[in-house]
């Protein structure tokens, strides 16, 4: 069973907001814990899961203790517990954990710039692979069909261009 970590965020990123709107400062580790928290949380595979698991976890609580303590000193155990039952009811979802989209992708080098493209019925894989070749990049077709294109960044520009260009509506050609 998976915890709602995305909602469990959420609920303490709409909690921080509401203190910073209260004057409440916010230390910058703080920050930097639920940032980090969001990150794991996008990144999560089945592979390393306990361990992010765990990196997520106290990422939280790193975040949920600061601010519960902070609201209690400032505005009493009646805001701290409405925060308190709105985590707990999040924690227990199990449905909420984002499409695995990362940022991150395997096999293309870090300067190098790429872009999914998800194939339709004008533009299938094999056309949009001869494109990628025409324009000086490599691609890949992911496990959900898209085509992982990645290069140079003025030769995806380029494919971006010639695909649009392809996909024009014949009236407008």
């Amino acid at each position: 069973m998976v915890m709602g970590y995305t909602s469990v965020w959420k609920i303490l990123e709409e909690m921080l907001i509401e203190l910073r709107q209260k004057e409440l400062p916010i230390p910058p580790p703080i920050m930097d814990d639920l940032k980090s928290a969001k990150t794991v949380i996008r990144m999560l595979t089945d592979d390393d899961r306990a361990e992010n698991i765990q990196k997520i976890e106290q990422y939280l609580l790193n975040v949920e203790s600061y601010l519960v303590t902070e609201g209690q000193k400032r505005f009493g155990q009646d805001y701290v517990d409405k925060w308190l039952n709105r985590i707990d009811k999040a924690s227990r979802e199990t449905h909420d954990e984002e499409p695995k989209r990362t940022r991150f992708v395997p096999g293309v080098q870090r300067q190098q710039k790429w872009i999914r493209v998800a194939p339709s019925k004008e533009l299938p894989v094999e056309t949009l692979r001869n494109i990628a070749e025409k324009t000086g990049i490599s691609c890949k077709v992911q496990e959900d069909g898209s085509l992982l294109a990645f290069g140079e960044e003025q030769n995806i520009k380029d494919f971006v261009k010639k695909m649009a260009l392809k996909y024009k509506p014949k009236e407008e050609k």
